[in-house]
């Protein structure tokens, strides 16, 4: 397994580090996984694009000083301050499996690893919670949310983890406009976080624990962010 590390120098070059990752994934037949600290950014799904509320959220966003991106995995807006934990489990499809089957798989290791830091998590979401789905991990709160992005060859299995107390009310401060505009119901007080649920405020303990949760036993290339491109 390919295990990338850390993130590029701005938004956009971060961008293409997934890119690449999918594109490995294809050529070798081997997983990758990434684990990181986004840059502060509002990543809108598709649903969100095709909003006739787009511009004003997008517009929200900026206004707040996060940059604007388009996700490709599915689900609403999400926010990334610069502490929340992003993950991309990049895997090559197998006949016989599905995406119920992924989805509980990475379920399951995302709750092992946030319990081995202390935190209290359970399946399910609150009511009015971020990037609503029924993939979500919520302790006091929605903690972490899944989605998925079939490709041909490729499907990638990606989320978000709020890590510290003090990002949830930096969260509901742009999301409650940018959902507004999108016309998606929102409820600020039903964003969590691992420390909130007993877990460490560190977002680098929460990258750590979710690596040897996917990687279990696995032979690991581990590779930094920024020299993925050259592989490609």
């Amino acid at each position: 397994m390919r295990v990338v590390r850390g993130r590029r120098e701005d938004v956009n070059a971060d961008r293409e580090v997934e890119a690449a990752l999918s594109a490995g994934v294809e050529a070798t037949g081997e997983p990758a996984l990434r684990v990181w600290t986004p840059h502060r950014q509002v990543a809108f799904g598709r649903r969100d694009a095709a909003s006739d509320g787009y511009d004003c959220a997008r517009q929200a966003a900026r206004q707040r000083d996060y940059a604007v991106v388009e996700r490709e995995v599915g689900g609403r807006a999400v926010a990334y301050t610069g502490s929340v934990v992003a993950f991309s489990y990049v895997v090559p499809n197998r006949e016989g499996e599905g995406i119920g089957d992924r989805y509980d798989d990475t379920t399951n290791r995302l709750k092992r690893a946030l319990r081995s830091l202390g935190a209290t998590v359970r399946d399910d979401e609150p009511d009015g919670a971020f990037c609503p789905g029924d993939h979500s991990l919520q302790g006091a709160g929605k903690i972490a949310g899944i989605a998925q992005r079939v490709r041909r060859e490729t499907t990638t299995v990606g989320g978000c983890i709020v890590v510290r107390a003090t990002d949830e009310s930096a969260i509901a401060d742009v999301l409650t406009p940018v959902y507004d505009a999108l016309d998606v119901p929102f409820d600020p007080e039903s964003v969590g976080s691992v420390e909130t649920a007993g877990g460490p405020g560190d977002p680098g303990a929460v990258v750590d624990a979710i690596e040897s949760a996917f990687v279990d036993e696995r032979r690991v290339e581990r590779v930094a962010a920024e020299d993925v491109l050259r592989d490609v």
